[in-house]
């Protein structure tokens, strides 16, 4: 179980610098300054959306072949490299909690736009080629958690010393190595 947990954690606390839902991170806490039901708003969301993800992950590995997944896998992990170089940003404007309160809108908007992001689709990628939900889960939430809690924490001080395009490319870079791995390791090792 440490291995599947410890690649998913590192995975996606790679990749989500400089993603849309980090720059939302940074968003919430500009416009709210509440950062503690901001993190638990972003860890219920991302519990969630990544449970789910990963339960479409499990049922993929459980519909295709071993070597049509390792094939599938390969090509899902290069293209998530690839997905990674292109900086994401957020085109929607942060509006206010109204009556639901910080968490609640946290928890919404940061939900939906995990979904179809590239570390929603790493993390039924992971599920599926380790097929161990909860370790993945786990860790593709902890990912998520370390790259985020710290920019609600430190603001935008935090996302202006960041050299994005390095975090892009050691991101890149991971997925690629991965893809790489899908291709030549035993499936389910």
């Amino acid at each position: 179980m440490t291995t599947p947990f410890l690649i998913s954690t590192l995975v996606v606390a790679i990749a989500e610098i400089g993603d849309k839902t980090q720059l939302l991170s940074l968003m919430l806490a500009a416009r709210f300054r509440k950062p503690f039901p901001i993190i638990v708003g972003i860890l219920f969301a991302t519990l969630a959306n990544h449970a789910l993800a990963g339960m479409i992950g499990a049922w993929v590995s459980a519909q295709l072949s071993a070597q049509t997944l390792r094939w599938a896998l390969a090509f899902s992990l290069f293209a998530i490299a690839a997905w990674t170089l292109k900086p994401d940003k957020l085109d929607a404007e942060v509006k206010p909690a109204g009556r639901y309160g910080v968490f609640m809108f946290t928890f919404v908007v940061f939900f939906i736009a995990e979904i179809g992001d590239k570390t929603q689709i790493a993390t039924v990628v992971l599920a599926a080629q380790y097929q161990s939900l909860a370790a993945v889960v786990l860790g593709t939430t902890l990912g998520m958690m370390i790259a985020n809690a710290p920019v609600v924490l430190l603001g935008s001080a935090f996302s202006r010393r960041i050299p994005l395009a390095w975090v892009r490319a050691a991101a890149a870079s991971v997925f690629a190595a991965l893809g790489v791995l899908a291709l030549f390791v035993p499936y389910g090792a």
